[in-house]
């Protein structure tokens, strides 16, 4: 079973049935459990903070 979080209605929305509730572009998954669908947002965030560091690291390359 696979696991999304979606982003309209705050909640876990997995694959059990035959259709999953929400469209692709308001969820983020899939995960393999319930417990990393419940933290992406959280997920999410940390990639993103990681990758502006990085980001900024790289425009100071060099600098004086």
């Amino acid at each position: 079973m696979k696991f999304w979080w979606c982003l309209t209605h705050r909640t876990v929305e997995s694959n059990s049935g035959d259709e999953i509730p929400c469209k692709s572009d308001n969820r983020l998954g899939p995960y393999p459990t319930r417990e990393q669908a419940e933290r992406a947002e959280d997920s999410v965030r940390a990639r993103t903070e990681a990758e502006d560091a990085r980001d900024k690291a790289d425009d100071d390359w060099g600098a004086k």
